[in-house]
């Protein structure tokens, strides 16, 4: 039995979607929202993930042990997770126990935020904050990001800062709660095994009467600069360097041939980067990646080395991305075409890749589009579609930026 698209809409604006596979020997739903850390305000920086914690405090009905063994006692391999664009609540389980499933995620899509359980958490976020704070790569992550977006909302830290998780409030909290995680701003994706008419019913019994609030993502006008940052870090014993360049958004089409370039400039073995950094022992590390979002996409690049190599290293970095354009062949192209295609097959071999490919695809986009179609995309893409998109979108670093240990002979 072929894999079959279905779509539905209650009228309260709630979508559902899915990818039914009557051969598929598990199922898997998720709720996706339309909201993360890039549509908070500043002073409330950090409730988005906050309240994919509180999600699993429970309801009003089920407590948070509650909440454990109602996942556990079907056993659902289930988790959460917040982004910048989006957050997501997702399950993968035997298919007799799918309508259990949809029923424990509805439930804890509508948190009963108790004091007792936002004060317990807040601890538990801020100690999170610290151990990132104690990591030397994700401190120089936040502060470049930090400056490469200014007051950009896209710049706000997905876990929040200690201040602003410090201040936040629970009646905040549920403000934001009610405003965004409305019936019109979510997502239900289901895949595998699935009765869909069925599974649109339960939805309806379970979340009809969620309200409509109109949320809307407000995008504001961005304006890349160059820029550079240093940095030290008690706990580094090496450096750390991140570039950063403007690049396609989600919804261009010129996403595929951005992802393909970073494949050949800096992912894994056999790119570029590891060729002239990392084969070669001047740097323990280094990859490139495509992040597209929403309206902006970003070239980033990283690299980790010997701190008295860090000069000699930026040079390389500078010089491969340089390069990159006009040193294409069609052996780089057939390469990462093949690493690509494998792991998009891979991610689409289980229900749960695919509920989750699907789920961020229409929260973003408000379409689908089938595991081929992806392929194909990738597949038609010529040496000539890459250097375009490379013409349009540089990926020369605008921003700059080093950490290193705080004692250093340099």
């Amino acid at each position: 039995m072929s894999v079959e698209f279905r779509h539905a809409a209650l009228p309260n604006g709630l979508t559902v979607i899915a990818e039914v596979d009557g051969d598929a020997h598990t199922a898997a739903a998720g709720f996706f929202v339309r909201t993360g850390a890039r549509d908070e305000s500043r002073e409330l920086m950090g409730v988005s993930h906050f309240l994919e914690h509180m999600m699993f405090k429970g309801s009003e009905r089920l407590g948070a042990e509650a909440v454990n063994e109602a996942f556990d006692s079907i056993g659902a391999d289930h988790n959460a997770f917040t982004s910048s664009e989006l957050t997501a609540f997702h399950a993968h389980v035997l298919p007799d126990r799918f309508d259990e499933a949809v029923d424990t995620l509805a439930e804890i899509m509508r948190p009963a935020l108790r004091t007792a359980d936002f004060d317990e958490e807040k601890g538990v976020i801020l100690e999170e904050i610290a151990m990132y704070e104690d990591n030397p790569f994700w401190r120089l992550y936040e502060a470049a990001m930090d400056r490469y977006y200014g007051d950009h909302p896209l710049g706000h830290r997905v876990l929040g800062t200690r201040d602003t998780i410090t201040a936040l409030s629970r009646d905040s909290m549920r403000e934001y709660f009610e405003h965004r995680y409305s019936a019109d701003n979510t997502v239900v994706a289901a895949a595998g095994r699935v009765d869909f008419d069925a599974l649109v019913a339960r939805i309806g019994e379970r979340c009809g009467s969620w309200k409509r609030t109109g949320a809307v993502r407000t995008h504001r006008p961005f304006e890349p600069r160059a820029l550079l940052l240093r940095d030290r870090h008690p706990s580094a014993h090496r450096s750390y360097l991140m570039f950063a360049a403007p690049a396609p958004p989600f919804e261009d089409p010129r996403r595929y041939a951005a992802a393909v370039a970073m494949q050949i400039l800096g992912d894994g073995e056999g790119s570029r980067f590891h060729w002239a950094l990392v084969d070669t022992g001047i740097a323990e590390e280094a990859d490139a990646s495509y992040d597209p979002r929403d309206g902006l996409g970003l070239f980033m690049m990283n690299a980790a080395c010997p701190t008295d190599a860090a000069d000699e290293v930026e040079r390389i970095v500078r010089e491969q991305i340089t390069a990159l354009r006009d040193s294409l062949d069609e052996g780089d192209l057939l390469r990462a075409k093949r690493k690509i295609a494998t792991a998009i097959a891979l991610a689409g071999e289980r229900p749960a890749g695919r509920m989750q490919r699907i789920g961020v695809l229409w929260t973003m986009r408000g379409m689908h589009r089938t595991l081929e179609q992806e392929t194909e995309e990738i597949e038609r893409l010529a040496l000539d579609d890459l250097r375009s998109c490379l013409d349009a979108f540089p990926p020369a670093p605008l921003l700059a930026a080093r950490l290193e240990p705080e004692q250093t002979s340099r």
